[in-house]
């Protein structure tokens, strides 16, 4: 299964990719680059300082055992199951449950669990939790969302770029029309949404199960998952930008249709269902 995920990925930045080329040879070398260059700066630029910035928005403080001794030490004996170093650990202000990890790499990542989560799972659940969360730093997938949301924002900056010409006489100057500019600047940004989000469903999925084999158990966090999903609806996420939910190991925003549309994560029923249908030896 795992394999099925990686090269699920491998498939979807493919696509990516290719819907990249192909929007940049409707463009100039000069507007292209410059989008390029544009949104790949601002993008690693959150890479690089993604830890910092993200759990500042969520006012996580750092603790250590003393004041979080339960949560300091799954996250310690995770730590030595999946053979990566310790990370820094935060702690979330708000009764919403959830988690997330963040950090440029293995020797700089940190693990956030909100006050909600420790309150309402068992430790064998906040462990299935802990490990998904390690999962996403050893899967590397900090460093794949921000290649990802690169693409597909230079994609989406180029849109913008097509959207502008089409109002102000675009296709008087171009070949192609007012059709071409509104398929450029609208229908391919779309999807490369749906692609970047298809991207971001396959990994939820690979840390599922990568994070049950560290701790050999993928009940517990199946059932880690279903109080999540059913507490959050009651504690909705109060601050931060919906623009980070993926980051967590559920949405924490109350969705509505339009969310439930564009999906970050799996649905909850089908997570849930292949985790319990894991085998450990």
């Amino acid at each position: 299964m795992a394999i099925k995920n990686q090269l699920k990925t491998a498939v979807l930045l493919a696509l990516l990719t290719a819907l990249f080329l192909w929007i940049g040879s409707f463009f100039g070398r000069t507007g292209l680059i410059f989008a390029i260059i544009f949104v790949g700066l601002m993008n690693f630029g959150s890479y690089w300082f993604s830890d910092k910035l993200v759990l500042k928005m969520y006012k996580a403080k750092e603790v250590k055992q003393n004041d979080y001794p339960k949560l300091y030490e799954i996250v310690r004996e995770v730590s030595q199951r999946s053979h990566l170093p310790m990370p820094k650990v935060y702690v979330i202000p708000t009764n919403s449950p959830n988690a997330f990890a963040t950090g440029r790499n293995q020797k700089h990542a940190a693990v956030a669990a909100t006050e909600g989560i420790i309150n309402i799972l068992s430790e064998e659940e906040l462990k299935g939790v802990i490990a998904h969360e390690f999962a996403h730093i050893k899967n590397r997938d900090i460093l794949i969302s921000t290649i990802v949301g690169t693409i597909a924002g230079v994609i989406s900056y180029v849109g913008l770029m097509a959207r502008w010409s089409a109002i102000f006489g675009g296709d008087r100057n171009r070949g192609g029309g007012l059709a071409q500019l509104l398929i450029l600047g609208i229908i391919t940004p779309l999807i490369a949404v749906i692609i970047q989000l298809a991207i971001s469903r396959s990994r939820e999925f690979l840390a599922d199960e990568i994070g049950a084999k560290f701790v050999k158990n993928g009940n517990s966090l199946a059932d880690a998952l279903e109080k999540i999903e059913k507490n959050v609806d009651v504690h909705p996420l109060r601050f931060g930008n919906q623009s980070t939910a993926h980051l967590f190991i559920s949405n924490p925003f109350r969705g509505g249709a339009f969310m439930k549309l564009f999906r970050t994560h799996p649905l909850t029923k089908e997570r849930t269902r292949r985790l319990r249908e894991m085998k450990f030896h």
